[in-house]
């Protein structure tokens, strides 16, 4: 019989542990141990206004498989759900203007589509598409790459908005070949026009009278759900509000300390943490890795979700969310606190309120931005000041300065990865460092996306390595 320790129990690490329990059998010993003393790392949920709502992430992209296949494998495919037909905005040029269709992370294939969000002269730019020097599988910063094709209002208004609400960074700080690896390669195939190639990335259009596919979908009790239930489906040992402090290899496998705890003896261990975590366990075994990935840096945000009177909320109509570019103003010449308001009832079906005249529509107005001054300074207001300048952007981004019903703050920090310039490098670097280590596997957000497709594409990889790992010292060669 293996026993296998997963260090983590966000979803990485229980999905890792969910695989490892599909391919080693009802015998295997699984152990995850989690320093939270609740499971779900950045998948979380809470009751506000009568509804479930995530306070993490609150979706997860449709068009990748690996979430859908793994909520119906989990038993879960009735509890999906996607977006309904609600509208998405940019508050861009001191304006709420409709989100451009069809761009590849904000980068349009068609300039017109974008024309509604650029002045005159940021048009004409984007319609110049200027030719610029590209290597070949290299690397630049999205933001650069954009300012120097298509003029700074495209990288402004339309890219930064997107990479601000998947990464809470900046388009000037982050990556092109780890954010946006579909253009990244494109022009590596042709690097002559950058409009040419966020056309190639694009899907074909919609057949008209077909269906739309949906981009993103969720759970109806929220995403939230996936790591309890992965949870029980890996029959694990859980071990919570425990903190692995050092990992040593052992003559049989490995061992870890659990500080004042007895140590944990394994055939293997899955790391699913963080990259400080990784950075501090892989320190003394695998130090190039350690180094590697201690140069990602990380991003913290808060959450303000408001609970309204329904009927205050009919401003909303039809409109799912508002993402605010870096640098807008608000109407009164203030900075905006928030980079992004979701009006959840209305983006999702399901949590849309009844004809009961008392009940709410739910609200989650997301706060942070790495390397971002004001940002940092408005983390650090208390939970009601919090919620207090969140409502006041709410009341200057929609007119609605009714007093919620309920409010709730929910805070991450150094919640998500900054994929920088040579991310990817880092990535390889920490990989090849852990597969010198037989029977040691890592997954999570830190690696290849930090979307949960992604996630638990590393958790499936990480399980897959250690069965591996464990059926070749049950069988070896010869």
């Amino acid at each position: 019989m293996s026993r296998v320790l997963v260090v983590g129990g966000g979803v990485s690490g229980l999905a890792a542990a969910h695989r490892l329990r599909t391919l080693l059998g009802p015998d295997a010993d699984i152990v995850v141990v989690e320093s939270a003393r609740a499971l779900g790392g950045k998948l979380s949920a809470l009751e506000i206004g009568g509804r479930r709502v995530d306070v993490g992430a609150e979706a997860f992209l449709a068009r990748r498989p690996e979430a859908t296949e793994r909520i119906t494998e989990l038993g879960l495919g009735d509890q999906l759900v996607h977006p309904g037909p609600a509208v998405s905005s940019l508050r861009v040029g001191g304006r709420t203007v409709g989100l451009p269709p069809r761009t590849v992370m904000g980068v349009p294939g068609d300039p017109d589509v974008a024309a509604g969000a650029l002045s005159p002269a940021g048009l004409a730019a984007l319609r110049e598409d200027r030719p610029g020097t590209w290597e070949p599988g290299g690397d630049v910063a999205v933001g650069a790459l954009v300012r120097d094709r298509l003029g700074d209002e495209v990288a402004d208004r339309l890219v930064d908005p997107l990479l601000g609400g998947v990464y809470a960074g900046h388009a000037d700080g982050l990556g092109l070949r780890a954010t946006v690896p579909a253009l990244a390669a494109a022009l590596d195939a042709d690097p002559r026009s950058l409009l040419a190639a966020a056309r190639s990335c694009l899907p074909a259009p919609p057949v008209e009278g077909a269906p739309p596919v949906p981009v993103f979908g969720t759970l109806r009790g929220g995403v939230a759900d996936l790591p309890a239930t992965l949870a029980l489906a890996a029959r694990a040992e859980l071990r919570l509000g425990r903190t692995v402090t050092s990992l040593t290899r052992t003559p049989t496998g490995w061992r870890a300390d659990l500080g004042e705890d007895d140590p944990i003896d394994a055939d293997a261990v899955v790391l699913a943490v963080p990259a400080p975590g990784l950075r501090r366990l892989l320190a003394d075994l695998a130090p190039d890795a350690a180094r590697a990935v201690g140069e990602i840096e990380l991003a913290s945000t808060a959450l303000v979700v408001l609970a309204l009177p329904a009927a205050a909320a009919a401003p909303l109509a039809g409109r799912s969310g508002v993402l605010v570019g870096a640098g807008e103003r608000r109407p009164d010449g203030l900075p905006w606190t928030i980079k992004a308001a979701t009006f959840s009832s209305e983006k999702w079906p399901h949590l849309a309120p009844s004809t009961d005249p008392d009940d709410t529509a739910v609200l989650r107005l997301s706060i942070g931005r790495h390397g971002d001054a004001a940002s940092l300074a408005a983390l650090r207001r208390d939970d009601d000041d919090l919620v207090s300048a969140a409502r006041s952007d709410l009341a200057a981004l929609t007119g609605i300065e009714d007093v919620p019903v309920e409010s709730a703050v929910a805070r991450w920090p150094g919640g998500l990865p900054q994929y920088g310039v040579g991310h990817l490098d880092r990535i390889d670097a920490l990989e090849r460092g852990v597969a010198a280590l037989p029977g040691l596997a890592v997954a999570g957000a830190t690696l290849h996306g930090v979307g949960v497709p992604a996630c638990l594409a590393t958790a499936d990889a990480a399980a897959r390595r250690v069965a591996d790992h464990l059926a070749a010292v049950a069988h070896p060669p010869g």
